[in-house]
């Protein structure tokens, strides 16, 4: 089904609550007519009645009432015994009115109204009677066109009005819908600034998301570009120099005690591009994650055992650096993926040692806290983070000192797997750095219940 435009759908909903709007007004209009017409009705007869009321008090022989007979008024003279002295529409004897509403009320409370549907079609008749002094009772009546009959003499120019004021509003809502939707289509003529041309406080939120949106698609676009870039000058570094070396023992040029030396370097060279292609594709695994929200098997693990067995394992790496490795602190259980929390803290690990003098040193601690959450600290005496680079340092390929990650074999990606790690499992990272004095590093998780 093809979707309504904004403006239909506005001006369709307009036109319709002005027309449910004019029929309501027109009924209540109808309504209130009708009762000021049947409230005018009953004044003119109590008026009339009162006049009439005043010449009975002159006259003496009930036929002289016929003086105040005008135009469709009748009057009527009712004895108290409900036998009629006088009738204006007819001279023919009447039967007994005393079982009348109006002249029942008049009896009882002085005065007395009734409202009948004549024998005239169409038309009904308003009685008013009252009890005069003598006891007998003087009823006024008048003929006038029921309410339906006025409808339908009044329904053409009702009709013609209900057309030509719709007409009137789906032209008005047209105007109007238009005039509220052009405002909204020009804010995509720029929406490299479209929350500045906000035409509505409404819209606020809605542009602000626009924007930030975009410049989140700018962002990662940039990422993206600045990481194929990087990748490229971090493949095509060691692959010089594994094809330089591998040319060199081709063509004959090395001397037979060089290859030895030629093939560890093209060694180094060849694990240096397998270490960066594994942390890529750890960094994209983990990319993923965070996109899909697709959370690893989570169970509890011990950040103590952690901590104890990534000291097993970079211990030959921290001595043939001269590093002293230790860890200590307490049990820490934390819900966690056991092989993520492994390589969070190899990384690390691995950073405190790379980024280390000889004969320096690097502690794994590990504690939990009273509000409620575990830590996991790596703390060395290194070389330290300059102020200016400490906030960058979690980037993808950023690296402090160039020439050291390179010498060391780093890829600049360690810390990056370190954040995205720590982001799935909700933890905050805090960084403390001073040049020639030393890194700590700490991760706080929540403790697992």
């Amino acid at each position: 089904m093809k979707p309504r435009s904004m403006e239909e759908k506005i001006s369709y909903r307009l036109f319709w609550m002005g027309f449910v709007g004019l029929i309501c007004t027109t009924v209540l209009c109808l309504f209130v007519f009708h009762r000021a017409f049947r409230e005018q009705a009953w004044a003119a007869l109590e008026n009339e009645a009162s006049l009439v009321a005043a010449g009975c008090e002159q006259i003496n022989d009930p036929a002289q009432l016929s003086a105040y007979v005008n135009g469709d008024l009748r009057i009527t003279l009712i004895a108290s015994d409900g036998s009629v002295l006088f009738e204006s529409a007819t001279s023919q004897q009447m039967e007994n009115h005393l079982g009348r509403p109006e002249i029942q009320q008049a009896k009882q409370k002085g005065v007395g109204r009734d409202r009948r549907d004549s024998q005239t079609l169409g038309y009904e008749t308003y009685y008013y009677a009252m009890l005069l002094p003598d006891g007998d009772i003087l009823r006024v009546a008048q003929d006038s066109e029921t309410i339906w009959s006025i409808y339908d003499a009044a329904l053409p120019a009702i009709v013609l009005s209900c057309i030509v004021m719709m007409g009137a509003a789906a032209m008005m809502a047209g105007l109007l819908t238009r005039s509220l939707v052009q405002p909204i289509l020009k804010m995509t003529d720029d929406l490299e600034h479209i929350q500045e041309n906000v035409p509505y406080k409404e819209l606020i939120p809605f542009a602000e998301s626009i924007h930030s949106d975009r410049l989140l698609r700018e962002n990662n676009e940039k990422m993206r570009q600045e990481f194929t870039a990087n990748v490229s000058h971090e493949l095509k570094t060691p692959l010089t120099s594994i094809s330089g070396y591998a040319e060199l023992i081709e063509t004959g040029i090395a001397k037979s005690a060089d290859v030895p030396e030629f093939g560890r370097k093209i060694h180094v060279e060849a694990s240096r591009m397998i270490q960066l292609v594994n942390d890529i594709l750890q960094l994209s695994h983990l990319d993923n994650v965070s996109e899909t929200n697709d959370t690893p098997q989570m169970e509890t693990v011990d950040l103590l055992d952690v901590a104890k067995e990534c000291v097993e394992r970079q211990k030959v790496n921290a001595q043939k650096s001269f590093i002293s490795l230790t860890y200590l602190g307490e049990s820490a259980p934390v819900l966690g993926s056991r092989s993520l929390l492994d390589e969070l803290c190899q990384n690390l690990c691995d950073n405190a040692i790379r980024y280390n003098r000889p004969g320096g040193k690097v502690q794994l601690i590990t504690a939990c806290t009273r509000d409620g959450h575990c830590t996991l600290t790596v703390k060395d005496n290194g070389i330290g983070i300059p102020k200016e680079a400490q906030s960058s340092v979690f980037e993808r390929f950023y690296r402090v000192d160039k020439s050291r990650s390179k010498a060391t074999g780093g890829t600049g990606l360690g810390l990056a797997i370190v954040k995205h790690i720590a982001r799935i499992h909700n933890a905050r990272i805090r960084l403390e750095s001073e040049i020639n004095v030393g890194t700590t590093i700490t991760v706080v998780f929540e403790t697992a219940h």
